[in-house]
């Protein structure tokens, strides 16, 4: 079986080579690991609940419900135009060179940037959208026993340093046993829905719901929005829990076998999560406590209350809310390490300031690129310090994740589909002739998204309901089109030319006509 491994290994570093990388890094993940790991990444009992807010506001439980699973069967498709393409190039820089392979020549080296700096700007945010959001999680808790307490900004920031901190020790000195936490996650989130699904339907203290309320119950009054267009609002929460579905691929290096391994993990990763998902908002939607007392709490973080008046007792809300928070935190982890590998990939070709020093892999902690976990920490604590000044502005990081990551994503699927798919026919994990309409599906929705997601959730628009997404998202994108006229345009030419262009040794193709 060891030699079976090696054998595998052995061919994966050549294929890596032949993609125009050298092996750095040790190969210790199968497809459970990666699979978990993109379900902890996932975290969709977190994703739903933490963000809960803005499913209230766009209408309540028909948003809810069936939002999750319109989200989910768009997100298919994204997910299986990725694992296509991933399959052929298997390499931690994911995306951008995905689409400097896929573009033509003239515009390769460009549009490759873009989609670099927008991962970039993507992994960041979203990784701290997670750290803030599970320390918001921590306040939402502190709120169960000490209603009266509301925390001050640099309170939250606080407690946002000390999950950082966290999430940097077990990136830094566990990065061995990081597959077995994943698995751990995967575990535990299974449980906690099966806990949470118990625990309300047999408490269900602030009474039960009738059927046509659970999936049908439907006010869009809190956003101002006409009904159509608030639905649509309230799916940001499924829409950011789905945001980092391409996120494993900047593991590529670490995984056995990446070509069949990551698209089969990207592939089951959305129908596991959105039944999870399904049964963890079926019990809330049956047992939702008065919407208005929800969104009046004062942090504008209704969960704590939401399940301590379902369960009609402090304790049983506080073991609830424990369980999304070790969902959260667990996630934390896991998304922050994926972030530092994206961060290490596109540093390795040259496109990050000072990038010699974040391209290194340190020779006293094994397999972890240091430097670059620490810049994407860093990032992400300067970025923190926004929420000390605007809360508001700091909300609209959530949205620029979205927009970020589902636009790189997009990129490489729309170069493909417009080349006519010819350069994944031989994709070891391919679509067939379902790919014209699959990648159509999904660069639309990724395509609806952004505009959806740059629109605020409340009208009358105030300084205080503005969506920033959007101002944010073109602040970044003017700073890495200043940084490409410095300094890109004449030390990026992209990732390295591949030093063989043959079909890779990889398992015959797995059709999906």
């Amino acid at each position: 079986m060891a030699t079976e491994q090696l054998d595998v290994d052995l061919a994966a570093r050549d294929d890596l080579q032949k993609l125009g990388y050298t092996q750095e890094m040790s190969r210790s993940r199968g497809l459970p690991h990666i699979l978990f790991m993109t379900l902890a990444i996932m975290a969709v009992p977190y994703g739903l609940a933490a963000p809960i807010a803005t499913s209230l506001v766009g209408g309540g439980p028909a948003v809810m419900i069936w939002g999750w699973i319109l989200v989910s069967a768009f997100t298919q498709a994204l997910a299986l135009s990725l694992a296509e393409i991933c399959s052929k190039y298997p390499t931690s820089a994911g995306a951008y060179y995905w689409c400097f392979r896929l573009a033509s020549p003239r515009y390769k080296v460009l549009l490759s940037w873009v989609n670099g700096w927008l991962t970039m700007v993507g992994v960041w945010t979203i990784a701290l959208s997670v750290t803030f959001g599970t320390a918001q999680l921590i306040v939402a808790g502190a709120g169960i026993y000490y209603p009266d307490w509301v925390a001050t900004p640099w309170q939250t920031y606080v407690i946002f340093l000390g999950v950082t901190a966290v999430t940097l020790v077990f990136c830094l000195f566990f990065n061995k046993y990081l597959p077995t936490i994943d698995i751990i996650c995967a575990c535990w989130t299974a449980l906690g829905i099966t806990v949470t699904l118990v625990c309300l339907s047999v408490k269900a203290a602030a009474g039960r719901r009738s059927i046509s309320f659970a999936l049908g119950g439907f006010d869009a009054s809190a956003s101002g929005w006409t009904s159509g267009w608030s639905f649509f609002i309230g799916l940001l929460p499924p829409a950011y829990t789905y945001s980092a579905i391409g996120m494993i691929a900047s593991m590529a290096e670490e995984v056995h076998n990446p070509s069949e391994v990551l698209p089969r993990a990207m592939a089951w990763s959305v129908p596991i999560g959105a039944i999870w998902g399904v049964v963890f908002l079926l019990p809330i939607v049956f047992t939702l406590p008065d919407v208005a007392t929800l969104l009046s709490v004062p942090s504008g973080q209704p969960i704590g209350v939401m399940f301590t008046l379902a369960m009609g007792s402090k304790g049983g809300g506080f073991g609830l809310w424990f369980i999304v928070f070790g969902i959260g935190l667990f996630c934390a982890i896991s998304i922050s390490c994926a972030a530092s590998r994206a961060t290490w990939a596109f540093a390795r070709d040259k496109a990050i300031p000072f990038h010699v020093h974040f391209a290194k892999i340190s020779s006293h902690i094994s397999d972890v690129p240091v430097n670059a976990l620490f810049l994407s920490t860093g990032i992400q604590v300067l970025l923190g310090l926004i929420y000390l000044g605007s809360s508001t502005a700091f909300n609209a990081f959530v949205g620029v994740a979205v927009m970020c990551l589902g636009a790189s994503y997009a990129m490489p699927v729309a170069i493909s589909l417009a080349n006519g798919r010819k350069d994944v026919r031989d994709a070891p994990f391919s679509l067939g002739k379902a790919g014209h309409v699959v990648n159509g599906i999904a660069v639309l929705w990724i395509t609806f998204a952004m505009v959806l997601f740059s629109m605020p959730a409340v009208i009358p628009v105030t300084r205080v309901t503005m969506n920033y997404a959007s101002v944010v998202f073109v602040g970044f994108a003017a700073i890495s089109a200043v940084w490409y006229m410095i300094n890109g345009q004449y030390h990026y030419s992209g990732p390295p030319v591949p030093r063989d262009t043959s079909p890779q040794s990889t398992p015959a193709p797995s059709k999906l006509d």
